[in-house]
């Protein structure tokens, strides 16, 4: 049975990070049901005991709506990937580098595949009240800088690793580090992740980065020639689409032609981007 009980989220902690991108699917959710559905994230909001006044406050804005397609596209983006990883790899270990809430391993569950989520131990305890691990998943408290958690997973069957909005807070040489380790313990392996530009970096992330004591954003992970950028070993095979147009064409009801435009600045200018690399 699920609990009831409410999780207590503190104002400028850790934890609070979660709430944005499971708000904006929440939204997403409701105000674009044509394009987006997620039935748990509405559910997991109500069980948090934290003060969303402030994003009530603004969900009509059209920033506020962009926002929220943003943090929806995402994850369809992510989710078409892992998907055709699964096509040919039915049996794969699906990762969620970074979790928070997001439950979109789930998602893909094809009743075959194992799926592992890893974050920081006090946002792995918050998860852990919410949501009940499947049948043929687990969680592994631990960062993403200490590799100690890849001894818990298995590629034997394939694997596909995912970062949803993680790498925007590591910096690149943590990023490079992190993906030849992979390409080099997993070969066959995918990695799927999402990144900005230079500019996208200074313009959408500087005041979260800031909010988290970090004043110079100098050295953090961007990307504006994925080619040239993320081209790292001879061994890696790197791809990329649009983040909000590359997948998806978003012409659907609700969403507004002044949004679809800001989508294509957004991959344009910003080079918000989705990377495949396989090993």
């Amino acid at each position: 049975m699920m609990p009831t009980d409410k999780i207590h989220i503190e104002k400028n902690s850790v934890q609070e990070t979660l709430i944005v991108p499971l708000y904006g699917r929440k939204m997403c959710a409701e105000k674009f049901p044509q394009l987006y559905t997620d039935s748990s994230a509405k559910m997991l909001c109500e069980r948090l005991d934290y003060d969303f006044s402030a994003q009530e406050a603004k969900k009509d804005t059209f920033i506020y709506e962009f926002g929220a397609l943003e943090a929806a596209m995402r994850q369809l983006d992510i989710m078409w990937e892992i998907k055709d990883y699964l096509k040919d790899h039915p049996k794969a270990v699906v990762v969620n580098l970074g979790c928070g809430l997001d439950q979109t391993g789930s998602a893909c569950d094809n009743g075959m595949c194992e799926i592992v989520n890893i974050d920081f131990p006090d946002i792995i305890a918050v998860r852990k009240q919410l949501i009940p691990a499947g049948q043929r998943e687990k969680n592994i408290a631990m960062d993403l800088k200490d590799y100690q958690w890849m001894n818990e997973v298995d590629g034997t069957n394939g694997v596909i690793f995912f970062a949803a909005g993680v790498f925007h807070y590591f910096k690149t040489e943590e990023v490079r580090n992190l993906v030849l380790t992979l390409s080099k313990r997993y070969p066959g392996g995918r990695l799927i992740f999402d990144t900005v530009g230079k500019l996208g970096l200074k313009l959408m992330m500087s005041k979260i980065l800031k909010n988290m004591g970090i004043a110079d954003i100098d050295g953090y992970f961007y990307v504006n020639d994925p080619a040239k950028e993320l081209s790292w070993s001879e061994n890696l095979k790197v791809s990329s689409r649009g983040y909000m147009l590359g997948y998806y064409d978003m012409k659907t009801k609700g969403v507004r032609p002044s949004h679809r435009l800001l989508a294509k600045i957004g991959d344009g200018w910003m080079k918000m981007a989705v990377h495949r690399i396989a090993f």
